[in-house]
């Protein structure tokens, strides 16, 4: 099979659609997939950076240009030659990553050439868009939203919040499809007492958060945390607001960012982790964290009302609210049986969620997209084409669902 990849985000810069982009291509290539990336142009890092290759696929870059407010992260700008570059690589199937801008072009261009298409919804554009004084344009923003996801041959969400929330705003053909971890790199025999001697010399419980840190994250509750008594707070990430939460968490140790074994090891030496953002789809730090064998402490609002299940991987708080997220983490900060039971859970709870499993469960949903044909007329597609099989999510973080497909009448098949 021939796999277009359009990704909003790419190498050099790190986060949630770029390392899963990263494992969707490791993936394609072992199963003997040929894949095309089209991403943005990176700006001025290093060639090293930059790969022109990744995991076997040739990376093509567009230009960009750097978001206002955030230049570390760039934007895509029209590109003429996309319809021509995907006409000249005739995939078999066009791999949407968070459609935005050039997502939204690459959309439009599938379906002019009459190419299926899956969109994968992984970021709350519209929520980010709040964050950052801009709440009147959510509905806009939505409307833009539905619009490219409605041209896909089906549109994958990573949790059941997600979901619904897409059928909500009118789109339909949605299944849920959530993300893997590797088991093999985050487990908890990666506990480091060296690693723990340096970050809490006096025995304090390791309180982590790992992430960006950018407003949309919600970082800055964090200063409810690092009061605790018995505890040491610990940041791991890089964003625009390092220099101001550093001044703001004075107690707290700041790692920047690290990755691979290393962040694998900061991971299984925590004895609590945090994640303080309410607009996540997923939160594949969570994941991780879980996955290291480490209860996590979340809001109780989108993803990760997946991720998370209260009680037993860990504990809501109320979104936003200082006073319930220092309340959660005390209750397991002072609860040493408690803690150790939940971080047993939540390796548990992802004993069947490694990145194979995730990956032929895409390539199911891409077989599925070839089966309906193309030219959905707009983007629906023939309610004689009963294709789209239920299927039963690998991974149960919460509440168990089949992985429902959903028409665009809004019932199920």
């Amino acid at each position: 099979m021939r796999v277009a990849v359009i990704t909003e985000s790419f190498l050099p810069h790190v986060d949630g659609v770029t390392n899963s982009v990263c494992r969707v291509l490791e993936h394609l290539r072992h199963r003997g997939h040929e894949a095309l990336v089209i991403a943005p142009a990176a700006g001025t890092r290093t060639p090293a950076a930059c790969p022109d290759v990744y995991a076997g696929a040739p990376v093509l870059r567009v230009p960009s240009v750097p978001l206002p407010g955030y230049p570390e992260f760039r934007v895509a700008t029209p590109w003429p030659r996309l319809v021509g570059v995907l006409a000249g690589f005739r995939p078999d199937v066009v791999h949407l990553a968070a459609p935005a801008g050039l997502g939204a072009q690459s959309a439009f261009a599938a379906w002019r050439l009459g190419l299926p298409s899956v969109a994968v919804y992984q970021t709350d554009f519209a929520g980010f868009a709040a964050r950052y004084g801009l709440a009147q344009a959510e509905r806009s923003i939505w409307r833009w939203v539905a619009a490219v996801h409605r041209l896909a041959g089906r549109t994958l969400a990573p949790s059941w919040p997600a979901v619904d929330m897409l059928l909500r705003q009118g789109v339909h053909r949605v299944a849920r499809w959530t993300r893997g971890v590797d088991l093999e790199r985050f487990h908890p025999r990666h506990r480091d007492p060296a690693l723990r001697r340096g970050l809490a010399p006096g025995g304090e419980v390791l309180v982590g958060y790992v992430g960006r840190l950018a407003r949309e994250k919600r970082v800055h509750l964090l200063g409810a945390v690092q009061d605790i008594p018995g505890t040491r707070l610990v940041v791991v990430g890089d964003g625009p607001l390092r220099p101001a939460l550093q001044r703001r968490l004075p107690r707290a140790a700041f790692l920047g960012f690290r990755s691979g074994a290393e962040l694998a090891t900061i991971f299984a030496s925590l004895d609590v982790f945090v994640h303080t953002g309410s607009h996540e789809t997923f939160c594949q730090a969570a994941q991780e964290a879980k996955a290291s064998g480490v209860p996590v402490v979340a809001p109780a609002a989108g993803g990760l009302l997946d991720v998370v299940d209260d009680g037993r991987t860990g504990l809501h708080f109320t979104p936003d609210s200082p006073a319930a997220l220092a309340g959660r983490v005390t209750a397991l900060v002072t609860d040493t049986g408690r803690r150790t039971a939940m971080g047993l859970a939540a390796r548990q709870s992802v004993s069947g969620c490694g990145w194979g499993a995730i990956g032929d469960e895409l390539i199911g949903h891409y077989q599925d997209v070839r089966g309906l044909g193309t030219g959905y007329g707009g983007g629906v597609a023939p309610r004689s084409r009963a294709v789209l099989a239920r299927r039963t999510a690998r991974c149960h973080h919460g509440a168990d669902r089949a992985g429902t497909c959903h028409n665009e009448d809004g019932s199920t098949r």
